[in-house]
C-alpha cells in the first residue's frame, strides 16, 4: 500500500515539473511567433506543422508547397515549403525559405529584428523597416493581404 502512495506522489511531482518547464508552450507556429514578440503575419496562412526547440531556438515551419504573393503591386514574396531559422526574443536569424523580389532580383530574407513598433528585414547587404501592424494578419498564398477584403499590407521601404 505504501508503494502506491509513493508512486502517485512521484507521478504528481513529475507532472508539476513538466508543466512548470513548458507553461506557455505554443500550440501553433503563429502563437510561437507571438511568444517571441513577432506578429503572426510573418508566416502565411496554411502552415501545416512546425517544430521549435526552445533551448536552441531552432525552428521550422512547413507548408504544403511553395507560397507566393504580391503586396501592393510592388513586392513579390515567396515562401518555400520549409522555412527554417533561429528564433529568440525579437530576433529571427539564419533564415532560409523566404525570398523577396526587389526590382528584378530575388533576394533571400536572412534576418528579421523587432525594434519597438517596427520590424527590420535584412537581405544581407540591405535592410528595410516596416511597421509591425502591417503583419498582424497572416497573408494568404496567391493574394497576400488583399484577398477581396479591401485591406492590404503596405510595404514601401525596400
Amino acid at each position: 500500500m505504501g508503494w502506491r502512495i509513493i508512486i502517485i506522489y512521484l507521478s504528481a511531482i513529475l507532472l508539476c515539473v513538466s508543466a512548470h518547464k513548458h507553461p506557455n508552450k505554443p500550440n501553433s507556429p503563429y502563437e510561437a511567433m507571438q511568444q517571441y514578440k513577432f506578429p503572426a503575419g510573418l508566416l502565411p496562412e496554411g502552415v501545416t506543422s512546425y517544430t521549435l526547440n526552445e533551448s536552441s531556438g531552432e525552428f521550422s515551419a512547413h507548408l504544403n508547397g511553395s507560397c507566393s504573393f504580391t503586396l501592393e503591386n510592388s513586392y513579390e514574396l515567396q515562401y518555400k515549403p520549409v522555412i527554417k531559422g533561429l528564433i529568440s526574443q525579437g530576433w529571427l536569424k539564419k533564415l532560409s525559405g523566404v525570398s523577396v523580389k526587389v526590382v528584378l532580383l530575388w533576394l533571400d530574407v536572412v534576418e528579421v529584428k523587432r525594434n519597438g513598433a517596427s520590424l527590420e528585414f535584412s537581405v544581407g547587404f540591405k535592410s528595410a523597416d516596416f511597421p509591425v501592424e502591417n503583419f498582424e494578419e497572416c497573408p494568404r498564398c496567391g493574394c497576400g493581404f488583399d484577398c477581396g477584403s479591401g485591406n492590404g499590407g503596405v510595404l514601401e521601404n525596400w
